[in-house]
């Protein structure tokens, strides 16, 4: 018998199922007849397998994986706070389940009327004049800040000069890559001495082909721009548009608006500052908040209400067009509208603070094990780094699998790049004061194995279901199909894969 964890199709057995399903009561027909030209490579081997077994399987596989239902989730950037219950069950109501996008507006009301309240605090959350809600993750928001930037230089006679773009060496991975869609060129300047905005360097970089500037604030070592109004007032004066990523909004909602700050237009993760799901590839939200000059060009159609009544605008003559099928992905929207509105302006205000609190306790602590390659307060994220580890031989890759013994996921690492073996850390608001204790202990108890016992962190995670993979040989051997055992009958138990 095979003990080791098995994969659905290895289970059941000729005849297992849940459901009886009805006799056919049409006519059978070949497949051959309905798909002409297809052929198939052999039987379709589908798990047999009784209701059971199905709900025992995917219960196991819910535990295998660590999630935030799990334990504590401190990846930096990337703001895995609690999702409330209370809000998958509002997005679950019937009225809202079950609504179709291709529905008339006049049946419509309900669903339009979440999108319009929730672009409406967004724009007073933000500063900014106008929302559209369309783009479906934060990397989709950036491509369609861009374009309504390229739209606004071309109404202006100027788009076929301005085609750069300027970015911080700190930015995210997806600011220069949005960039290169639009067919731009990404122009990277270094960060200054305390890993902010270098002025001169910014200086040197803009002139009358840069389109627009891109920033992160707070940026990814977790610190705020202390000069952020010059750096907006410099990129307006050379006819450049000034962009923000908002994946760190989580640490301004209710402290500073970043359109109060000279911002253009911004994408809002509401993954990472409204407490709707995040991972699993979807579905996300990225929402795109724009100044008044950009408003005309919004995606289209855009909610508009008239005589008490809300519809879709497709008259829209300046519009960038359609970035997605409909209008956003509408279950992600009423959760964070349900989040915002029970929170209200003093809870969202508590939120940013909590998180800031959180995370400068964590750093202090912290640098007492590690380096702290940038020492000022920080916001709601900060990095570490792991570089005085490599004298007893261990990385921060280890110490990002030792975590997993102890029961919570790793930070981001490896991330910023200007910072050598860096551990990106960011606790959020929701987790409490015992389960930051919690993972510090953990954290400085890595620091000491690592001077007393660092074959442990090399061999780490040891209490995990799967250990650690040789990745090198995992992606010169990759394999990902399932095979039987040859010659086995297609009742006989299914027990090996490649």
């Amino acid at each position: 018998m095979n003990l080791e964890r098995r994969l659905l199709i290895e289970q059941g057995g000729a005849g297992h199922r849940g459901p009886e399903l009805p006799g056919c009561d049409v006519p059978e027909r070949p497949l051959a007849e309905l798909l002409p030209g297809v052929r198939l490579r052999g039987p379709l081997r589908f798990p047999q397998v009784s209701e059971p077994e199905v709900v025992r399987h995917f219960i196991e596989l819910s535990i295998l994986n660590h999630h935030i239902d799990r334990g504590m989730y401190p990846l930096g950037s990337c703001t895995m706070k609690h999702n409330p219950k209370i809000n998958d069950e509002i997005a679950s109501l019937p009225g809202f389940a079950l609504s179709h996008p291709l529905a008339s507006d006049e049946s419509s009301q309900g669903s339009l009327r979440v999108m319009f309240e929730l672009q409406k605090v967004l724009a007073e959350i933000t500063g900014f004049a106008a929302v559209t809600t369309q783009p479906s993750a934060g990397a989709q928001g950036e491509m369609t800040g861009l374009l309504m930037i390229r739209a606004w230089h071309r109404s202006r006679g100027e788009g076929e000069r301005r085609t750069r773009v300027i970015v911080p060496d700190s930015a995210h991975g997806t600011n220069p890559a949005s960039v290169h869609l639009l067919g731009w060129e990404t122009v990277t300047i270094p960060s200054g001495e305390h890993a902010t905005i270098d002025l001169q360097a910014l200086e040197r970089s803009l002139g009358d082909r840069v389109a627009a500037v891109m920033l992160t604030v707070p940026n990814t070592l977790g610190l705020f721009e202390p000069r952020i109004l010059e750096v907006t007032r410099l990129a307006h004066a050379a006819g450049a548009q000034v962009y923000m990523d908002g994946a760190n909004l989580n640490a301004l909602v209710g402290l500073t608006r970043p359109g109060d700050l000279g911002f253009d237009v911004m994408h809002i993760n509401l993954h990472k500052t409204f407490s709707t799901p995040h991972g699993g590839g979807g579905p996300g939200a990225g929402p795109v908040a724009v100044a008044r000059h950009l408003e005309p060009f919004l995606p289209a159609p855009v909610i508009e209400e008239r005589d008490g009544k809300l519809g879709l605008c497709h008259d829209r003559p300046r519009s960038v067009g359609r970035v997605h099928s409909f209008h956003g992905n509408f279950g992600i929207l009423v959760r964070a509208l349900a989040y915002i509105l029970t929170l209200g302006p003093e809870g969202l205000s508590r939120m940013s603070c909590t998180a800031i609190l959180n995370a400068n306790y964590l750093m202090r602590r912290l640098a007492k094990s590690y380096e702290l390659p940038h020492a000022e307060h920080c916001m709601h994220e900060f990095v570490l780094s792991g570089r005085g580890l490599r004298k007893y031989g261990v990385k921060t890759l280890d110490v990002a699998k030792r975590l997993l013994d102890f029961g919570v996921h790793a930070p981001t690492v490896y991330f910023p790049l200007i910072v050598e073996e860096a551990l990106m850390i960011e606790p959020t608001e929701t987790e409490t004061l015992d389960r930051l204790d919690h993972f510090a202990e953990a954290m400085e108890r890595i620091a000491e194995e690592a001077r007393t016992a660092p074959e442990i962190l090399r061999a780490a995670p040891l209490t995990t279901p799967s250990r650690r993979l040789d990745e090198g040989r995992a992606a010169r051997e990759l394999k990902l199909r399932w095979t039987a055992p040859s010659g086995a009958p297609d009742s006989a138990p299914l027990t090996r894969r490649s």
